[in-house]
């Protein structure tokens, strides 16, 4: 049994991973200062005896010093997240996207020199590759984020900054990080209110509307069942070999958005229409997107036994129920 602490615990990835945790066994304290995250996400587990919840923020210095005394491992799965949160607070997305982790690492070097050596895992983010042209990103791919001028890469240099300084902290101090660069997690508990884009189509098509789809619908991600994506983060935390690596996490078999979005109307109501809007309407005159996003998992499955329990028709049905529950 371990003692682990989970920043962000009270998120859609978050929640899924404190479940996970206690369910082989581990001891779980969750902090969430429920911006994104809710606490009614943990309902299943609120009366676990071997859960705690703590209302925070993981830019709480003091905070995360008293937490952090008393486990053994951490995951930091804190941020600000969501194209359309950029869009619409781009201050605030940026800081809590950096500040947190600041202070995180900043805790456990402090219990590292003292003789304590917490594991941690860092969520990042696909983001940070930007506009990379290639078919398949590698964890070593040149990372192209657009101009400063346009908040749409704010995201993925501040997740990038973040990758630095823990890789950083490896270096310098021998802290055991490992860093995971996460590719369009979804599932029961996502909001689509920040731009999340299955749980938006679901959310319409049930209440009748017709899906909408940005741009031409050709835009081509890779959608990954959240606890896959955990069970992969536990297993990289519990690897020997994982610290001060970065490893894409996802599914590296590619759907349009407008192939989804026909698959979610198919599911729901074969006689909805799908409505086209151009990024312009939504996110303003500068929004860049990226026409590919799919990750190569060659390190990753070199490093742990990854495989997937879930495929895309199986995830918009139980997004679907949860939704209508």
């Amino acid at each position: 049994m371990k003692q682990i602490l989970v920043t962000g615990g009270a998120g859609f990835i978050g929640s899924h991973l404190v479940e996970a945790l206690l369910s082989r066994g581990d001891r779980v304290i969750a902090v969430d200062d429920e911006s994104n995250g809710s606490p009614e996400n943990l309902q299943t587990v609120r009366n676990h005896f071997d859960f705690s919840y703590v209302t925070g923020s993981a830019a709480d210095a003091d905070l995360m010093r008293r937490l952090i005394h008393d486990v053994d491992h951490v995951y930091h799965l804190a941020a600000a997240v969501g194209v359309g949160r950029i869009a619409e607070d781009p201050v605030s997305a940026i800081e809590r996207n950096f500040q947190p982790v600041s202070v995180v690492l900043k805790e456990l070097c402090r219990a590292h020199e003292s003789g304590r050596p917490l594991k941690c895992f860092l969520a990042s983010s696909s983001e940070v590759y930007g506009e990379n042209p290639g078919d398949r990103w590698s964890e070593d791919e040149r990372l192209m984020l657009g101009p400063t001028s346009q908040m749409r890469w704010s995201y993925g240099a501040a997740k990038a900054v973040d990758e630095f300084l823990a890789l950083a902290c490896h270096r310098q101090y021998g802290l055991p990080v490992v860093v995971g660069r996460l590719f369009n997690v979804v599932g029961p508990r996502q909001s689509g209110r920040y731009g999340m884009v299955l749980p938006r189509l679901i959310e319409r098509a049930l209440a009748g509307k017709p899906p909408i789809v940005y741009d031409d619908g050709q835009q081509l991600r890779c959608f990954i069942h959240v606890a896959d994506v955990c069970q992969a983060i536990i297993q990289l935390m519990e690897s020997p070999n994982t610290a001060g690596q970065v490893y894409n996490i996802g599914n590296d078999q590619p759907v349009s958005i407008l192939a989804l979005a026909e698959r979610v109307v198919e599911a729901i109501d074969p006689k909805l229409d799908i409505e086209f809007e151009s990024y312009r309407n939504v996110y303003g005159d500068d929004f860049q997107d990226v026409r590919a996003r799919v990750p190569d998992l060659t390190k990753l499955k070199k490093a742990i036994h990854f495989g997937l329990s879930y495929d895309l028709d199986i995830v918009i049905r139980e997004v679907i129920e949860w939704m209508q529950r």
